[in-house]
């Protein structure tokens, strides 16, 4: 079925290529999720300020029919269909292309030589493999490739993991731009957090006056362990030991299958932008998830629930050394978490080592940074 998708939409795209590019026309492709405060959504917010530029919005959100009536599915029928032609003649055209992830019809679109192709990507820095120095099916791997040759040039955070853009992208170094991610620039920015506080003890009142700690584990190529994935949780424990001062909010990867609820906890997964949680929390408990990130960029404190590390390794690994690079704790039973957190070790050092290898930038000036390249 994804063969016909793909397909379709070359057929359409290649088509249109008929057509003159746009000189001002800027389209910003979500292959998957993105919004307002991803770097998809932070660079396009930034151009649109500048003005002058045909901006185009391309999602594959569009594809979601609704069924909940008749006029509802046709609207999402015509917006499907709008994603094959329209959207599809309106990428061909654009001289400037943003992405934050893959879009694995791009493997058959036959852009212009004009088009400036940019890969924002959705995480930073370097933490588990990705891309292609990830496992993947013969299929996968070369469509991904041809992807990756389309591209004019691949963002990232910090000169020091362009060569596992590289490796990732499938791409000569040259084209990894170490500039930064613009959504850092919103991460990092002055934000009233105390009323971003306010907003969310106002939906969740059971939170008021205590600290969160944020659990926002990482998907698993396994459907079945991710179904389990919340099993490894003992909210008793917590709450007996730490819901006097703590609640503990679980925010789930939108690719994991699991919507089991835990009783004890908050569940956030839904509703709430991990930006804006990764602000008003006080502490991250991940296992392989690049929220660690953001975390190690504000300095607050981290803990890696790493149950399941050695699979995990055997599954899709590391680009360095799991425990000797986290900056934070390591735990691998839910009482070591419990442990972490009522006696933190200093880690200063490591938070301090991790963001510098990372980042390059912090002055929330990564927008203008890409700008100024790709467009001038």
């Amino acid at each position: 079925m994804k063969k016909i998708f793909y397909s379709l939409y070359a057929v359409f795209f290649n088509i249109c290529r008929i057509f003159p590019v746009k000189k001002n026309r800027v389209a910003f492709v979500a292959p998957h999720n993105g919004g307002e405060k991803d770097s998809l959504g932070v660079m396009r917010s930034y151009i649109e300020k500048i003005g002058g530029y045909d901006i185009v919005n391309i999602s594959t959100r569009d594809l979601q029919l609704d069924f909940s009536g008749i006029k509802s599915l046709v609207i999402s029928c015509l917006k499907a269909a709008g994603f094959f032609t329209l959207k599809a003649k309106a990428l061909a055209t654009s001289k400037y292309v943003f992405l934050n992830d893959n879009f694995m019809p791009m493997a058959d679109l036959n852009f212009s030589k004009e088009a400036v192709i940019t890969q924002l990507w959705h995480a930073e820095g370097a933490f588990k493999k990705f891309g292609l120095s990830a496992p993947l099916t013969d299929g996968v791997a070369d469509r991904e490739k041809k992807c990756s040759e389309k591209l004019t040039y691949v963002i990232c955070s910090s000169k020091n993991v362009v060569p596992v853009y590289s490796e990732a992208f499938g791409i000569d170094e040259n084209k990894i731009l170490p500039l930064g991610a613009p959504r850092i620039d919103l991460l990092l920015a002055e934000r009233n957090t105390d009323e971003l506080r306010k907003i969310f003890d106002k939906a969740h009142p059971e939170c008021k006056g205590k600290k969160l700690i944020l659990y926002a584990p990482t998907f698993r190529e396994n459907g079945e362990a991710d179904k389990k994935l919340l099993d490894n949780i003992d909210m008793k424990a917590f709450n007996e030991q730490l819901g006097y001062k703590y609640c503990l909010l679980i925010k789930l990867h939108p690719q994991i299958n699991s919507s089991k609820p835990v009783e004890g906890a908050v569940d956030v997964t839904k509703g709430h932008d991990i930006g804006d949680l990764t602000l008003i929390s006080d502490m991250l408990i991940t296992d392989y998830s690049s929220a660690c990130m953001d975390f190690a960029l504000l300095s607050k404190p981290c803990i890696f629930f790493a149950f399941d590390l050695e699979e995990y390794e055997k599954e899709r690994s590391f680009y360095y050394d799991y425990e000797s690079y986290v900056p934070g704790d390591v735990a691998k039973t839910f009482d070591e978490v419990i442990s972490a957190i009522k006696n933190p070790r200093s880690s200063e050092e490591k938070l301090r080592a991790f963001r510098e290898f990372n980042f390059d930038y912090t002055d929330c000036n990564n927008a203008e940074r890409i700008y100024n390249r790709i467009f001038k």
